[in-house]
């Protein structure tokens, strides 16, 4: 490797195989700061979502997690499972818009930098928070078979209770 733009030609310039090293290493910087804005506007990004009928709203971060929950007076005479239903769908539908804003804040700090990573990165959250109007490529599984009674009228086994999740006060104590 001794012809023309290569390592021989570093080896008797030692001036030119610094300023090559200074910019691989610039460009190397450059490109650590783009993927650090990159990372601080996804951690700003919030998506939010409102119910059909206006009642649930909800507000997800880019890891999906909520970060607001709203209710409308409309709620008041849901029942509960409705309640629910509409919670989950409607947080579902926030997350499902989470890829695209993650491309676009990928598109605007990197360019095209990377895209084999960036296509790893946004099929992964696409696979996390699918578009919840596609039907579930799986149907849910159905309930298992439900144990006969014991004979003689004794009690069917219990499961062991579960202990309560400590609150803000127990968390920390060691006792």
């Amino acid at each position: 490797m001794t012809g023309p733009n290569g390592l021989g030609d570093l080896m008797r310039d030692p001036d030119e195989t610094i300023r090559r090293m200074d910019d691989w290493a610039a460009g190397f910087a450059a490109k650590a700061q783009r993927y650090q804005a990159a990372q601080e506007q996804t951690e700003r990004l919030r998506l939010t979502a409102t119910s059909s009928d206006g009642a649930v709203s909800v507000t997800v971060g880019a890891d999906g997690t909520v970060t607001d929950l709203t209710f409308s007076n409309k709620v008041k005479s849901f029942p509960l499972e409705e309640l629910s239903r509409q919670i989950l769908t409607t947080m579902r539908r926030a997350q499902a818009g989470i890829a695209d804003r993650v491309a676009g804040v990928m598109a605007e700090q990197l360019g095209d930098e990377d895209r084999e990573t960036r296509g790893l990165l946004l099929d992964n959250l696409r696979g996390r928070f699918p578009d919840p109007d596609e039907p579930d490529e799986q149907p849910p599984a159905a309930p298992g078979p439900v144990p006969p009674a014991p004979a003689g009228g004794a009690a069917a086994p219990q499961p062991p209770s579960r202990r309560p999740a400590p609150t803000d006060d127990e968390d920390n104590n060691p006792w």
